[in-house]
């Protein structure tokens, strides 16, 4: 079987793209890691590229935060300097609020099982309940369940820290 790679990378980068920034919360750099998911997709050809390239991408950005991880450990001082001079680029105060609304997802996202994450990640990516099954281990019928649970877990787990956020000020 011959894949049309062209129509694959078409239909699926811009997922990919998408699932890999709630991972890694760099867009640059999701597209990066989606770009070597494709590229090594080319050397292997697998059967089922669309659900071999979310897997590979999620080993990547799991390497990545691996990597991240490690960085920022030997570069603590060095991440002072480079927050404030992106922030002085930037308008601060519409950067502040982005970024604090995309921590408070963060928090929430963190906040859940390893599978609710994954199944709303997976989701949102544009992955189909096979997919997303074949990916998680989970049963195709329990998928819709799951997803249900894990956005309401997501909801609440947002809520609680806007209401945390809201007390503190």
């Amino acid at each position: 079987m011959s894949i049309d790679w062209n129509d694959l990378y078409r239909s699926t980068f811009p997922d990919l793209v998408r699932f890999l920034h709630r991972k890694v919360w760099d867009a640059e750099r999701a597209r990066d890691l989606a770009q070597e998911a494709f590229v090594r997709a080319l050397q292997h050809e697998p059967k089922r590229p669309r659900a071999w390239l979310f897997q590979v991408a999620a080993n990547l950005a799991r390497d990545e935060a691996r990597t991240v991880i490690r960085r920022r450990k030997h570069l603590v001082l060095l991440k002072g300097e480079a927050e404030s001079r992106e922030e002085s680029m930037k308008d601060a105060a519409a950067e502040m609020a982005e970024r604090e609304q995309w921590g408070k997802v963060r928090e929430a996202l963190d906040a859940l099982s390893e599978t609710d994450r994954e199944v709303l990640l997976l989701w949102d990516a544009g992955q189909s309940y096979t997919e997303i099954a074949n990916q998680t281990g989970l049963a195709v019928g329990a998928v819709g369940t799951t997803l249900a649970r894990a956005r309401k877990r997501l909801a609440e787990a947002y809520q609680q820290k806007e209401q945390f956020d809201v007390a503190r000020r």
